[in-house]
């Protein structure tokens, strides 16, 4: 990768961290696009690199709000909440395997476009 890239690449990681910490999540929904408009990942890399992103990234981010006393890290909900999102994520990677790109683009359209009418509209 060229220097010019790394360089890009880093800035748009930065942007997308500060969405992530402004809005306590979405920084996938943001590094997708991102990854394969701007820098053409094929739609599986893009999605498998937003999601070792964002681990991290959400860590950072979940500590910077405990910290703040803007959310508790340790909760009951929080614990079912994690299972929840653990067992989801491997599930995800298993039917990311199995699905063309074709479809994957067309599926993640479709939760951008609710997730865009639902913030407009409620």
């Amino acid at each position: 990768m060229k220097d010019k890239n790394k360089l890009y690449m880093a800035l748009a990681g930065a942007g997308v961290g500060l969405i992530n910490g402004f809005f306590g999540g979405g920084g996938g929904m943001v590094v997708l696009p991102v990854l394969t408009m701007i820098f053409k990942y094929e739609q599986k890399r893009a999605h498998a690199t937003a999601i070792a992103v964002i681990l991290p990234v959400s860590v950072v981010s979940a500590i910077a709000y405990v910290i703040s006393g803007k959310a508790s890290a340790f909760t009951l909900d929080t614990l079912f909440v994690t299972i929840g999102v653990v067992a989801g994520g491997i599930l995800g990677a298993l039917l990311l395997k199995k699905i063309n790109n074709g479809w994957l683009s067309k599926i993640f359209a479709v939760v951008m476009l609710v997730a865009g009418v639902k913030l407009a509209l409620f």
